[in-house]
């Protein structure tokens, strides 16, 4: 059987660099292929190139044994590819129908929509596709992870050959992970073949068929999901053996008696209610739950970014009162957030000026800035943190995700906090950058710090902390100890499934 798609000898060059260095690869008709690589691969560069979103500089893409050349994406869709991107592009002022067929709305002869149609046309696609919303729904009213189903349904409703999705999983809940997957199967079956790319490994054991690996801006190999271990990928990705992702084999702190800090009894009306939880000297506390668990609100509580109704906060065995970020500050207390592009990073600045932004007084004199000190330390912030840039002058919006986290970890390690709450540290994070971020926090915790760790990641969570709670609908579940963590045991509490929970203060009086 000939490949749905093949790709030949494609490269693409952009001042300075070559994205994408003669690769070539073919996908079967109903195959997942995932394709992976690090940020900076080239994975980006090629589907856009495949999706007709830039043009290649040589070679060939060739669908169904025909040859094809995109000037747009709206070429590469009438030819059979979809694209589906990472960043939502639905108009939230428009209804669910409006958005799913936006610019191919069916009219009269007179140019008039056909709103019967055009509802009817879309219930029948969201019927298929288990999603139980209404097409006359503002887009603005749904959860950013239906939004990111709608992106894909919207790019099913063209009937593409090819489907090509980008971090697919980034924003959807655990129940929408599944359903999401579902699709997928249904979708193989009927022949449709998916290019899946994701920086979520354990996601590709389940969903995939197949691997490709790109590195550098080359291909480096393909292989069936069968004949490849979680390492095997990771080594193919790097070009070296990660072997302690999370850093187990070298951990060698201790965990002090003394409790850094104590939260009892906080409460925020509509929120969360009666959290009770301590960190201790040099230990990593994680706190796992599906969306909506209140796990960012508490977080924001402590911080003091919403009013908490009732409860006590404790450092080092003293009341504290935090009314706003700034009183954390003073106390010691940072958050970083899980959406650094939108909330944490100065994206059109330089990495020297990130790095320096919560000291900028230390850099300062008479009015006048220090600027061979700036330099100075943001290059010293860039080797310890290992933070990959050409310069301490390049934009942070040119760097790839998981060095603008690295960015954002060395803007606030660098006014010395003892306690660091950390969102989604690895989200949309390569595996390398994973393994010093990981390895950021334990040297933290390691100078007798203590660390909150909020994630989805349940691997995550279960290879870095000495301590996991579970919160759901906006109260703890239970406290796990490290020997007891099993994402299995997690997920029945993160879901309500385990009813034999520890709630709130008892969590507190068992310590």
């Amino acid at each position: 059987m000939s490949p749905k798609l093949k790709v030949e000898h494609i490269r693409k060059a952009f001042p300075g660099v070559v994205a994408v260095n003669d690769v070539s690869f073919e996908l079967g008709e109903g195959e997942v292929l995932a394709l992976l690589g690090e940020n900076g691969a080239g994975k980006s560069t090629l589907t856009k190139i495949i999706c007709g979103a830039l043009k290649p500089d040589e070679g060939r893409i060739i669908i169904d044994g025909k040859e094809q050349s995109f000037d747009s994406s709206y070429d590469a869709m009438k030819a059979g590819v979809g694209m589906v991107y990472q960043e939502l592009s639905m108009v939230g002022s428009m209804t669910v129908a409006e958005n799913i067929f936006m610019n191919r709305q069916p009219v009269n002869k007179l140019g008039n929509i056909r709103w019967r149609e055009l509802y009817a046309n879309t219930e029948a696609i969201l019927k298929k596709f288990e999603l139980n919303i209404s097409p006359r729904t503002l887009v603005k009213t749904l959860s950013v992870g239906t939004q990111q189903l709608l992106e894909i349904l919207k790019a099913l409703s063209f009937s593409p050959k090819v489907i090509i999705l980008d971090e697919p999983t980034s924003s959807l809940a655990d129940t929408e992970i599944e359903l999401l997957f579902r699709i997928i199967q249904n979708l193989k079956s009927e022949g449709y073949s998916f290019i899946y790319i994701t920086h979520k490994i354990s996601e590709v054991f389940r969903i995939a068929d197949r691997i490709m690996v790109m590195r550098d801006g080359r291909y480096i190999g393909s292989k069936l999901i069968n004949e490849v271990t979680e390492r095997d990928i990771v080594t193919m990705m790097v070009g070296r053996e990660i072997r302690d992702l999370y850093g187990i084999e070298q951990r060698s702190r201790r965990i002090s008696e003394e409790y850094l800090f104590e939260a009892e009894d906080i409460t925020a009306a509509g929120l969360y209610e009666h959290i009770s939880f301590g960190v201790r000297r040099g230990e990593i506390v994680g706190f796992a739950g599906l969306i909506g668990s209140g796990r960012t609100e508490m977080a924001l509580g402590l911080l003091g970014a919403h009013r908490v109704d009732s409860g006590v906060i404790r450092m080092h065995g003293k009341a504290i009162n935090i009314r706003t970020p700034s009183d954390a500050i003073r106390h010691k207390i940072v958050y970083l957030t899980e959406d650094r592009k939108k909330y944490g990073l100065y994206l059109r600045s330089s990495v020297k000026a990130n790095v320096i932004a919560p000291k900028l007084r230390s850099f300062s004199r008479y009015g006048f800035m220090k600027r061979k000190s700036v330099t100075e330390y943001a290059i010293g912030e860039v080797k310890k943190y290992s933070i990959a840039t050409p310069s301490v002058d390049q934009k942070v919006i040119n760097l790839s995700g998981g060095n603008q986290q690295k960015t954002l970890i060395s803007m606030w390690m660098g006014i010395e906090p003892e306690l660091l709450i950390i969102d989604e540290p690895t989200r949309g994070v390569d595996v390398g950058a994973k393994a010093d971020i990981y390895k950021n926090i334990k040297a933290f915790a390691d100078q007798g710090n203590g660390v909150v760790v909020i994630s989805s990641e349940l691997p995550e969570l279960i290879g870095i902390c000495d301590r996991i709670f579970v919160m759901h609908k906006g109260q703890i579940r239970g406290e796990l100890k490290k020997e007891e963590f099993s994402e299995d045991v997690i997920m029945e509490m993160a879901t309500g499934i385990n009813s034999n929970y520890i709630q709130g203060s008892q969590c507190n009086e068992q310590r």
